[in-house]
């Protein structure tokens, strides 16, 4: 068992895309954690393990894993980068006592840079800066070095944090210096690397023989062995078979058994005897404990703080598929199922809140990607669904309701600069900076409310034929402004429920953009199209054309369609209005009205 002196635990942060799960990657392959003939060997974005993160090629919860270098070990907590998974970030910071800041070194400090980093100073870790590909034709090191000064100026906590050492990577080679190579071709590894980690970043606090003392960090679950409890050891030591108290939120103390110990190792869990101060372990056998909740010796139960999380900005309905298609693709869609399932998300989800509403719930979380992960993942699980438009969560501050308020940072081609200004000025946003980065890119910096975002993402997308980069970060809350404007143009309403033809979509195509495709089932009060003109237009599309006797079916000629519009999860939750609802099953995403009866939707108030 080794020393707590001997431990080093650290969070890799960065900005999304920054190379921050190629680092590790690097670090795991070159400490010798795998054999030389394991998969992992070849493998890329070995933490990402889920489906979603490998899909989207971004961190979504938190990992942890440790190697052993020289005689020490390093916990290692990768954090996602996306400030909507700030959750994860904040509730992992307090495991570690230092930080890998990676900044990429052709775009420098990024939104997300600035917030994750935040968040570690004010935890008070001891960061240590890697300007990472280094190798880009773009690459602009004195600049960012330049940059990440000035952010450091504007977010530390106290003078020493100012104090850093900066390396220089390509993480996809794995490899680092500590001085600007003239030569990015050399033979490097990361060993320079490993060995500030052990020199820079201060081992854990803690005696090893005062009474055990552990925060619930974070939850998994196996089928065998059923929930761990993860976290870092505050103080004290624990064995196999100890008996120890669970400290709820509320006060309440059980007294439980430590079944197993395990320490990460790699990608596999190390089954350990006994765990002392300092060191980040799973422990089974915790019942009903939560992330939050104290572990201590039954002698001394005393409970640690509580982790506090910002609150969440947007609201979404989440209820049963009452679809005339409805139970005909998941396997789970009563309004219980999906209830339990949010209550289990809640467990180890500390971002998301949840509020029952009769048959449905009022979920709310950190963004759009927050909210638009929990549905795709249930959608995976069998899961059918409606889901209303996202709203902003707006909370009452001295008698004024009040609206959460962003810095968009927006980075577009110099020749599509005007679609994006004119598209953020109809949103009615704020333009704070605009700066030209010398690639042919300007940056333009707005204040803009949550709610003004919604939707803004595609139309970015399509204006600037895909190459608009954006990221927003959380400023606070300020008073409601004035309602924006409808910026989209009315739907196109499938008017009765059937097959969708041909011939009949053809209509479709001259009065605007089509959703479905031939052969595709549609029911009466489905969106299957996007209109030309602001109001919503009743069409018949499952219409077979009429043949007579002096026409065969044959000779009706072949009828050219241009192939439909195929939306993703996040497009669909953009697109839709308040008098709209997605409906979400594993084989399909549907867009409808809320009301699928004409009479009632002419009669129904305008919302």
């Amino acid at each position: 068992m080794l020393e707590t002196n001997k431990i080093r635990n650290i969070a890799i942060i960065a900005h999304v895309d920054h190379g921050k799960t190629t680092i590790v990657d690097a670090i795991l392959k070159q400490s010798n954690t795998f054999r030389e003939n394991q998969a992992e060997m070849q493998a890329t974005l070995i933490m990402d393990s889920g489906d979603q993160e490998r899909e989207r090629g971004i961190t979504i919860s938190a990992k942890q894993t440790a190697i052993n270098y020289q005689d020490y070990r390093i916990n290692i907590i990768d954090t996602p980068g996306h400030a909507d998974f700030s959750g994860e970030v904040e509730r992992t910071m307090n495991m570690a006592d230092g930080c890998l800041l990676i900044v990429d070194a052709q775009e420098g400090p990024m939104p997300q840079t600035k917030f994750v980093l935040k968040k570690a100073l004010e935890a008070g870790l001891k960061p240590i800066v890697i300007i990472n590909k280094i190798d880009k034709r773009d690459s602009r090191i004195i600049e960012v070095e330049d940059e990440i000064a000035d952010l450091f100026l504007d977010l530390a906590v106290d003078d020493s944090q100012l104090h850093y050492p900066t390396f220089y990577a390509i993480g996809r080679e794995g490899k680092a210096w500590d001085s600007r190579p003239e030569d990015i071709t050399e033979e490097a590894d990361l060993r320079v690397l490993l060995d500030a980690i052990l020199t820079e970043v201060p081992a854990p606090n803690g005696n090893k023989d005062e009474p055990f003392q552990m925060l619930i960090t974070a939850l998994s679950w196996d089928n065998f062995l059923g929930k761990y409890a993860i976290g870092r050891i505050n103080r004290g030591s624990v064995s196999v078979g100890q008996q120890i108290t669970l400290i709820k939120k509320d006060g309440t103390k059980t007294t439980i058994k430590a079944d197993k110990i395990f320490a990460s190792q790699g990608l596999n869990r190390l089954e350990m005897k006994q765990a002392i101060a300092g060191d980040i372990v799973s422990i089974t056998g915790v019942g009903t404990a939560q992330i939050g909740e104290t572990l201590a010796d039954p002698a001394n139960p005393d409970a640690l703080p509580v982790l506090k999380v910002e609150d969440p900005t947007l609201k979404i309905s989440i209820q049963p598929n009452s679809s005339p298609f409805k139970g005909q693709e998941g396997e789970f869609t009563t309004s219980r199922q999906i209830g339990e399932r949010l209550q289990k998300e809640l467990e180890t989800n500390i971002g998301l809140h949840v509020e029952d509403e009769g048959i449905g719930f009022l979920v709310a979380g950190r963004g759009e990607l927050h909210l638009s992960v929990l549905i795709e993942t249930m959608r995976r699980e069998g899961f059918e669904l409606e889901v209303g438009r996202p709203q902003v969560v707006t909370k009452e501050v001295n008698g004024k309701m009040m609206e959460p308020v962003e810095e968009l940072t927006v980075e577009v081609p110099d020749e599509h600069v005007g679609p994006v200004q004119q598209e953020l000025g109809m949103r009615r946003a704020e333009l704070v900076k605009q700066e030209l980065t010398g690639r042919g890119v300007t940056r333009l910096i707005y204040r803009i409310p949550t709610r003004a975002l919604l939707g803004l993402r595609n139309i970015l997308l399509t204006n600037t034929r895909g190459t608009v980069v954006m990221y927003s970060l959380m400023l606070g809350y300020e008073p409601i402004g004035t309602p924006l404007p409808r910026l989209r143009s009315g739907v196109l309403i499938a008017f009765e429920t059937g097959t969708a033809t041909p011939y009949s979509l053809q209509n479709v195509e001259q009065r605007g953009t089509s959703f479905v495709g031939p052969g595709t089932k549609v029911y009466a009060g489905q969106i299957i199209g996007l209109n030309t003109r602001s109001d919503d237009m009743e069409i018949n599309v499952v219409r077979e054309k009429q043949l007579t006797n002096m026409r065969s079916k044959s000779s009706d000629g072949t009828v050219q369609l241009t192939p439909p519009i195929d939306m993703s999860l996040e497009e669909c939750l953009d697109f839709i209005e308040n008098d709209e609802l997605l409906e979400v099953t594993p084989e399909s995403l549907r867009l409808r009205k809320k009301l699928l009866d004409p009479n009632k939707r002419k009669r129904a108030p305008k919302i």
